[in-house]
């Protein structure tokens, strides 16, 4: 597998329904994830959201659904306003009765452009952060 690409697991003590909502709902993936305006599990929408670079720099994040399986795979694509590049973001969801295994991809990232912020590292400490840390103590709190 490419260094390119980032692959993390995680299992939550969550049912699969719990994970799937905190993947999807606008308003639980405020609490977790990022602050978007609006956003659909369904293939086709578009949606974006502003972040924010290591020395402060603001980025606007341009996705797209790609995939949307309810309770085992949302895909959409990320990239950034004013940038090339062209990513996917793939979450995959395993039922395992009463716990939950998600599997998250991060691919295409070498499209990104050389810089500090679009760093392979960078994406792998965020992602990391946001499933093992973030995802984890949202679902600890609403299980």
């Amino acid at each position: 597998m490419s260094n390119h690409v980032i692959v993390i697991e995680e299992t939550f003590n969550a049912p699969v329904e719990k994970v799937w909502e905190a993947l999807t709902d606008k308003d639980k993936m405020k609490q977790w994830y990022f602050n978007l305006d609006d956003f659909k599990a369904e293939k086709g929408f578009q949606f974006s959201f502003p972040g924010q670079g290591h020395k402060g720099e603001q980025y606007i994040h341009l996705c797209e659904v790609t995939i949307a399986e309810p309770l085992q795979k949302l895909q959409y694509s990320w990239q950034y306003k004013d940038y090339e590049g062209y990513s996917t973001v793939t979450f995959e969801l395993f039922d395992e009765g009463d716990q939950t295994r998600l599997k998250l991809t991060h691919e295409g990232l070498d499209s990104f452009p050389q810089h500090p912020d679009f760093a392979v590292d960078s994406f792998r400490g965020g992602w990391t952060h946001l499933m093992t840390i973030s995802l984890k103590d949202y679902l600890n709190k609403v299980s």
